[in-house]
């Protein structure tokens, strides 16, 4: 019978098998330090595109903001200018009224009533004079309760003093100043009679 040595053959053996796990090992930790590089890459990847998407949304919300801030700016002017407006509305269609108020004031004053002043507060008006007897006081209260401009007069003084060789009634009454609806229905027709 023959004898072999498989001694070699095993030594060869085993050294191929080493061979082979250390190319195994050898090519797993080279896979994993591709997968390990590209993941890396990756997030990095994603991380950048992430930081590009939130630097344009700041740069969106910054002009979005300035946006605002005029937009409020204008809301701002506009009820600025509004109020101007009104303002000017309300000058315009009482430019006339005062004219109207004195004209009706003479109008309504009886004979031997004479005014010496006249005070406008608001819609309040003053008015102080001299009248030949107490009933022409009464007259002018009467006249202005009737008028489209005046309404509520109250007789605040009333005094009677000899002025010469007869006596006089010096008095102070306040009226309120109002434009009844008579009168606005008037000026809108004519308002309108003009313009057209």
């Amino acid at each position: 019978m023959t004898r072999i040595n498989l001694l070699p053959w095993r030594e060869m053996r085993r050294r191929e098998r080493d061979r082979q796990l250390l190319t195994g090992s050898g090519l797993a930790w080279m896979l994993m330090g591709v997968v390990v590089f590209y993941g890396w890459w990756h997030m990095n990847g994603l991380i950048d595109f992430q930081n590009g998407r939130n630097g344009y949304l700041k740069k969106e919300t910054a002009k979005i903001d300035k946006q605002i801030k005029e937009i409020r700016e204008i809301k701002r002017r506009k009820e600025s200018l509004l109020a101007r407006m009104e303002v000017i509305q309300q000058l315009q269609s009482n430019r006339t009224q005062i004219v109207h108020v004195f004209d009706d004031l003479v109008r309504k004053l009886p004979k031997g009533v004479y005014l010496t002043g006249l005070k406008k507060k608001g819609k309040n008006i003053t008015l102080a004079g001299f009248a030949q007897s107490n009933a022409r006081v009464s007259s002018l209260m009467r006249n202005l309760e009737a008028s489209d401009w005046f309404a509520n007069p109250n007789l605040n003084v009333i005094n009677v003093t000899p002025s010469g060789e007869s006596r006089v009634s010096k008095f102070t009454l306040q009226v309120k100043e109002e434009k009844k609806k008579k009168q606005d229905s008037l000026d809108q027709q004519t308002g309108t009679k003009t313009t057209g």
